[in-house]
């Protein structure tokens, strides 16, 4: 009896005492099912968003250990738009963002939409992940997601910082490159494989330089140094235009533009005039079709 009481006091405690797994991400999901007119099975939809919602919390990613307040912030938003049997097709809206230092204000590193998602789901299907295969259609896309999450933020903390992520995000592109949505010989060149191979080719390494003198060295100063931030912005501002002009309307590039570009606007609106004039021309001629747009920069606040 004294030997059983034992055992299960052991078992007791090593349930209390367990270390909780440390959650790398505050991230939102959501599964929007309006357009399909398999719609009406909600329990199925619920139970996928509350398996996603586990897949992203309950494992371990980012290979530091991150204090609550540390946590990368982050949205996945599904639009399913087409509907056969288990299989789905729609898109995915995903954002991240992270708080500048020493200011009440967050920035968005990255905003962008997948238009080419596609993947299986049947009631009960486990979400099961292995980075050495492909285990999901599904798995696979988020966790290339939340690796393209980690090294942007990382990238823009500290300099080539999320080399590691980008590289798990090419090895996930690999192991799905015959699939929809990952695959070379796509039109438009705005799919996972072509960012995946901007962020790793080191053609390209002024992207992240970008991403960390933007960032680190540009927003993170300007609350105490506004001046000096902005002078560094504008160096960064150089070396996307650098990026761009080895090879034009590159997919990363294209998300740096559409993410940032009302932040550079305010930014600049501050400005020295011959800061403006500088941005306006950089701007137009990474971005003309938003030309008439970095005009406004010439608006004093």
């Amino acid at each position: 009896m004294k030997r059983t009481i034992f055992i299960l006091t052991v078992i007791l405690l090593a349930s209390v005492f367990k270390p909780a797994v440390a959650q790398d991400f505050q991230c939102s999901i959501s599964i929007n099912t309006t357009q399909i007119s398999s719609s009406g099975n909600q329990q199925r939809f619920n139970e996928m968003r509350q398996k996603i919602y586990s897949f992203v919390h309950d494992r371990k990613w980012f290979q530091y250990n991150l204090r609550q307040n540390e946590r990368i912030e982050c949205s996945i938003n599904i639009n399913l738009t087409k509907a056969s049997g288990d299989e789905y097709e729609g898109t995915m809206n995903v954002v991240l963002q992270r708080p500048v230092f020493k200011a009440s204000y967050k920035t968005t590193l990255m905003s962008f939409q997948d238009k080419k998602i596609k993947f299986k789901y049947a009631d009960g299907d486990p979400l099961e992940y292995d980075e050495s295969t492909s285990l999901s259609d599904l798995t696979s896309l988020i966790a290339f997601y939340l690796n393209l999450f980690m090294g942007v933020e990382m990238d823009s903390f500290s300099y080539n910082g999320g080399s590691v992520y980008f590289t798990k995000c090419q090895t996930i592109v690999n192991q799905n490159s015959s699939q929809y949505g990952w695959n070379v010989a796509e039109s438009g060149q705005n799919n996972r494989y072509w960012i995946a191979e901007n962020l790793t080719n080191s053609t390209y390494s002024k992207i992240h330089d970008f991403y960390y003198q933007y960032h680190r060295l540009g927003l993170d100063v300007m609350n105490e140094t506004p001046d000096a931030g902005r002078a560094v912005i504008l160096e960064s501002l150089k070396l996307l235009q650098q990026a761009n002009a080895q090879k034009s309307n590159l997919a990363v590039v294209r998300i740096i533009i559409n993410t940032k570009k009302d932040e550079i606007i305010n930014i600049f609106k501050e400005g020295m005039p011959s800061e403006k004039t500088q941005v306006i021309n950089i701007m137009k001629q990474i971005d003309p079709t938003n030309s008439s747009a970095y005009e406004s920069i010439n608006k004093t606040n």
